[in-house]
């Protein structure tokens, strides 16, 4: 495999998440959809779903070198608070710690918990896109 291609096939799944964080975060609240009473839920949801993937990419990214899964952590932590600053330049949207620190933040942890401790008990999965970290 070309290096461009292992490159992208490594790093691709977080650079697509990373562009769709910003392009939600680039939205003025009024453009986005109102879930009535589950509206919070969803939400946040959301930014647990989307950070979470963001940590697995990160994690894919790294390879299997010792002490990927804090780095992957840190990294996804690391966006957090650039698209929490990217927030504060769009009109109608403020930036939280609250989004960074419990709901990315937790969203990221619970990720690459689930898919290390499911991979740890179902060696045949891990593969070469996520193994355990050593």
């Amino acid at each position: 495999m070309s290096r461009m291609k292992e490159l992208f096939h490594r790093w691709g799944p977080a650079v697509l998440m990373m562009a769709l964080i910003f392009a939600f975060s680039s939205r003025s609240p009024s453009s986005l959809p109102n879930f009535s009473w589950a509206d919070s839920f969803i939400k946040k949801g959301g930014h647990m779903l989307g950070f979470g993937l963001l940590a697995l990419g990160f994690r894919r990214g790294l390879g299997p070198q010792k002490g990927a899964l804090p780095a992957a952590w840190l990294m996804t932590m690391a966006y957090a608070i650039t698209d929490e600053i990217h927030q504060s330049l769009v009109p109608g949207r403020h930036p939280s710690l609250w989004d960074v620190f419990l709901y990315d933040g937790l969203g990221a942890l619970l990720a690459l918990w689930v898919v290390t401790h499911y991979s740890r008990r179902n060696p045949s999965i891990s593969g070469s896109s996520l193994p355990p970290d050593a």
